[in-house]
């Protein structure tokens, strides 16, 4: 039976992710047998320290919550045409713009207060990312290098900040700012050892999967990173639609940065840059940028960082030994892109037509005479 383009790439789409990801296991695998360890062991632990018992599962979703978050700081822009990697330096200077409010004036210790740092903490990376896309835009910068470097950028003002204009005095060895009041900050659900912002993950990569398949907003967004001419054609807003997908994926990081600081350190320090923004790449190439299977994927690697403590107690492996995992993921998902068209490449066969000839008639009246055979007739 031959599979028609939309099967053959329905199909890439889940194949190709899939066979990256059994190849970084494999690769891992290798990784641990050369340190004299057994990969079989290496792998159960992989996967009972993520998901083996409830414990585990607290611990993997709230791994989880802000990897949703900075996956769509990849993914929206990625759907307007947009390659953005610059997702950390909008969580850290989300978490430094949370911490910072109190600064500037005492907001109320409710939920109020709390949904004031948090959207300070969206504008602070929806304004970082935009000027991503305002450089491409406008002045032609390539958004993947700008990105970056506004990102250390963002790491060196948010350093600067901790440790000098707001550092808190109490703060001797760790410099951090002062602790947010304890009503301002973000509690964990009922019954569980697992923050409010797993709900703000979900329900961030919900509407943003309902406005792009389902909007016409969002429709133009796609047909802008899909194909620009046919966007310049029928004269969409490409400029507006570009800034405004690279100010949604911010804001996403910055809330991503709010939530650390209101739900799980209380203040903005240097454990906020632990590259919660890098490995949000991973997961949205995975998810090839839809925001609805980043929600999955973010779990699968949250649970594989959560598994990083098993491997150290049980296989003496450092903690950071799933950071190589994750490489290996991110290369083979690279590497993939290459047979993207070519995994279910039909053979073509030229078979040779045979051109039926015309049977020998008498023309008649009106007949083109160059299809006749003229005959000479004896007197």
């Amino acid at each position: 039976m031959k599979l028609g383009d939309g099967a053959r790439n329905a199909i890439e789409a889940v194949a190709l992710p899939v066979l990256a990801m059994a190849g970084a296991l494999l690769l891992f695998g290798a990784f641990v047998w050369a340190g004299g360890k057994s990969p079989l062991e290496a792998w159960l632990l992989l996967f009972k320290g993520a998901f083996g018992d409830w414990f585990s599962w607290q611990n993997t979703l709230q791994r989880a919550a802000p990897l949703m978050l900075t996956a769509l700081c990849v993914a929206v822009p990625a759907r307007a045409g947009l390659t953005v990697i610059g997702g950390e330096g909008a969580l850290v200077l989300g978490g430094l713009a949370c911490a910072g409010l109190p600064y500037l004036f005492t907001p109320p210790a409710d939920a109020w207060g709390s949904a004031l740092v948090l959207v300070a903490a969206a504008l602070a990376g929806a304004a970082w990312i935009a000027l991503a896309g305002a450089l491409r835009q406008y002045r032609g910068v390539n958004e993947t290098i700008s990105s970056l470097l506004l990102a250390y950028t963002a790491i060196a003002l948010f350093k600067h900040f901790v440790e000098g204009p707001m550092r808190d005095p109490a703060s001797l060895n760790k410099p951090s700012t002062r602790a947010l009041a304890e009503g301002l900050r973000i509690g964990s659900l009922p019954g569980a050892d697992i923050h409010w912002g797993l709900v703000f993950g979900i329900v961030a990569c919900v509407l943003l999967g309902l406005w792009l398949f389902f909007t016409t907003s969002g429709f133009a967004t796609r047909v802008v990173g899909g194909n620009p001419r046919a966007a310049r054609l029928v004269g969409l807003p490409s400029g507006r639609i570009v800034i405004s997908a690279c100010a949604i994926g911010g804001a996403c990081a910055g809330l991503a940065g709010g939530i650390e600081v209101a739900a799980v350190h209380t203040a903005a320090n240097a454990s906020l840059i632990a590259g919660l923004g890098y490995a949000g790449i991973l997961v949205s190439f995975v998810a090839r940028h839809n925001p609805w299977v980043v929600m999955p994927v973010a779990v699968l690697f949250g649970g594989f960082g959560a598994a990083g403590s098993l491997l150290q107690r049980r296989m003496d492996l450092p903690d950071a030994s799933v950071l190589v995992l994750q490489g290996f993921a991110f290369l083979l998902i690279l590497a993939s892109e290459a047979l993207r068209g070519r995994l279910f490449s039909a053979a073509v066969r030229v078979v040779p037509v045979e051109v039926p000839q015309e049977p020998h008639h008498t023309p008649g009246i009106g007949a083109s005479t160059s299809s006749a055979r003229t005959e000479s007739i004896p007197s």
